[in-house]
């Protein structure tokens, strides 16, 4: 999953980006609103998290020229503001969801998640499967065949892109923009690297084979055999 942090001040913007990447999130920041709106009209995000006030263009501002694009990514507002005037505002620009600061790690998270939940084809449940392996959304614990695995949490952030992604063709370039964020260099193998590691914990030992490599695009996540 990768997100966008739209916010100026560096201590909340620095706090942001670590629980975010401790929670297995690609994540990527802008400093003001209209590096923000750039970004989010850029690049494919699963939420923005967006300040409302910020330099250049505020949250406010922001919020709408995405709506009009339209971009429809979820968006998170933050700010400290606590008069209810400026929630009604920000909810009414199109924003998803608010939270004002200072906020709770676990129920920023927690919002995050039922976002993208609403955007995502398993917005019904915390659980995915695809034959005997399971993954669950909300406490990232993986199994197949009732084994435990153990992943690393870029391993975990593929696989969770691989199965909400279940039957389509991924080329390389789209897992990039999901799974890494703008530090990743898009001529490195390391999309290759990490399905082979994956592949080494999910599918070794097991049938049906799930990760499938579609020649000269990318990958196939499935439980169908491939001829």
């Amino acid at each position: 999953m990768r997100i966008l942090v739209v916010e100026d001040e560096e201590r909340v913007r620095n706090l942001l980006r670590k629980v975010l990447r401790r929670h297995h999130y690609a994540v990527d920041v802008a400093v003001d609103g209209a590096e923000g709106e750039y970004l989010a009209k850029t690049n494919d995000y699963d939420a923005i998290i967006l300040d409302l006030r910020l330099p250049r263009q505020n949250g406010w501002v922001t919020c709408q020229h995405l709506r009009a694009e339209p971009v429809s990514t979820p968006i998170l507002m933050l700010t400290a503001l606590d008069d209810v005037d400026h929630r009604i505002e920000g909810l009414d620009c199109g924003a998803d969801d608010y939270l004002g600061k200072p906020f709770h790690e676990g129920e920023l998270l927690a919002r995050l998640r039922s976002l993208i939940r609403r955007q995502s084809i398993a917005a019904r449940t915390a659980k995915i499967s695809a034959a005997d392996l399971v993954v669950d959304l909300s406490s990232h614990r993986v199994e197949r065949a009732g084994q435990t695995i153990s992943l690393t949490a870029k391993e975990y952030a593929l696989l969770e892109y691989f199965i909400l992604n279940k039957g389509k063709v991924l080329t390389r370039g789209m897992i990039m923009e999901h799974v890494w964020d703008l530090n990743f260099d898009p001529q490195s193998n390391v999309v290759d690297a990490y399905v082979k590691l994956l592949r080494q914990k999910i599918d070794k030992g097991f049938e049906p084979q799930l990760i499938h490599t579609v020649r000269g695009i990318g990958y196939r996540f499935s439980e169908e055999v491939e001829s």
